[in-house]
């Protein structure tokens, strides 16, 4: 076969007219298909802005209460590095226990401590600064007690710039983690990985429910039958709602025996706690799937909504005081949130009573809402 003939061949096998046709088809396609054009564009855009500033490892503007029993100059000399560091946001005490229970209820990351004594040990050479840090969050912890140490440093230097005379060491810093005193990242780890699996086993398999009988007809026949629409809702509902307990039972059991996590807290609040968040969970999946009619679509908005942000804008890997105003106010609807608090509370701390109320009167209210938007979505289609 000579070359031009091959060369012939070729040419009325790949015909430039059909392919341009096709690719015109496709794109004309593309274009009337929305869900490409959400995945396509949209999704990265997506990811980036919430990887972008959803995503920091710095810990700026963390709460810390600052308990000063010694009220002389020198001592509120010392703890003016506090005030003017970037990554402290102070709180003034002079009482221990109410430094405490701002510590419990996880309303400052740690708690300064100056004795009475303070003064007259430093001219010793041996005055002790006491810092009690929150060690829910391992590393957060860490990076305090390490801002702390430099804000001690910064007074020392400062001191010794002005030519004063010091003696070595001249303050030493005691740090101790409260509830978390193993210094164990799993501790923290494995209360967010519960809150990702309950999401997992609610939005992304109730996403798929109305979608699939929608696309093969089976939900019609249900619309000419006697069957209110709440009790097809309800009837979705419990299958996985059992199915998300089971789960919930088995990593509970995995946390306590395979990872020795301490459950400081009430079992029965954290499996109510968990039951209205998989509540939250599986009634968002059924109205994506409801609303969108599509298995394809209705997956990915599950990813979306519900997966992305319970991983990134929970708190649960990421502390949310060093993300953007706008990115902590977003965290802040998010029902996930409220249940990683709720649960490292409870893991953790123990019964925090302001803390959970909040928590679990946030969850029901989320669940009670997206249960009458999932029956109202339904019930225009059976209009």
């Amino acid at each position: 076969m000579t070359q031009p003939a091959a060369t012939s061949r070729l040419a009325d096998a790949l015909s430039w007219r059909r392919l341009v046709a096709l690719t015109r088809k496709e794109s004309r396609q593309l274009v009337r298909d929305r869900s490409n054009l959400m995945v396509g564009l949209f999704l990265p855009l997506l990811l980036i802005l919430i990887f972008g500033y959803g995503l920091s490892f710095d810990v700026k503007n963390a709460p810390l209460a600052l308990v000063t029993e010694d009220t002389s100059p020198t001592a509120q000399d010392v703890l003016s590095g506090f005030y003017l560091s970037p990554y402290f946001s102070p709180v003034p005490l002079v009482s221990m226990s109410d430094a405490l229970q701002l510590l419990r209820e996880r309303r400052v990351d740690g708690i300064v401590y100056v004795r009475a004594d303070f003064s007259r040990r430093l001219a010793r050479g041996d005055a002790t600064v006491q810092v009690l840090v929150n060690g829910v969050d391992a590393n957060r912890a860490r990076v305090i007690e390490a801002y702390a140490q430099g804000a001690i440093g910064s007074w020392a230097a400062k001191r010794a710039s002005s030519g004063e005379p010091t003696l070595a060491p001249a303050i030493t810093l005691e740090s101790r983690q409260w509830f978390n005193e193993a210094n164990n990242s799993r501790h923290f780890l494995v209360p967010g990985l519960i809150v990702l699996i309950m999401t997992l086993n609610g939005a992304l398999l109730t996403s798929l429910v109305i979608a699939r009988e929608w696309e093969r007809g089976t939900l019609e026949s249900l619309f000419v039958t006697p069957v209110h629409a709440t009790e097809i809702v309800i009837s979705k509902l419990v299958p996985y709602f059992m199915v998300g307990l089971a789960g919930l039972i088995m990593c509970l059991l995995s946390a306590k025996l395979l990872f020795f996590v301490p459950i400081r807290g009430s079992l029965l609040l954290i499996v109510f706690t968990s039951m209205l968040y998989l509540l939250v969970s599986l009634t968002t999946g059924l109205l994506i799937s409801a609303a969108t009619k599509n298995q394809f679509l209705a997956s990915q908005i599950a990813l979306i909504v519900g997966f992305l942000p319970a991983l990134m804008l929970s708190g649960f890997i990421f502390d949310l005081r060093s993300v953007p105003a706008v990115v902590r106010g977003i965290s802040h609807v998010l029902p996930a949130t409220y249940y990683v608090e709720a649960l490292q509370t409870l893991f953790l701390a123990g019964n925090v009573p302001g803390l959970l109320i909040r928590d679990c009167a946030v969850l029901a209210f989320a669940a009670a809402v997206l249960l009458v938007l999932t029956r109202v979505n339904i019930r225009k289609e059976l209009a």
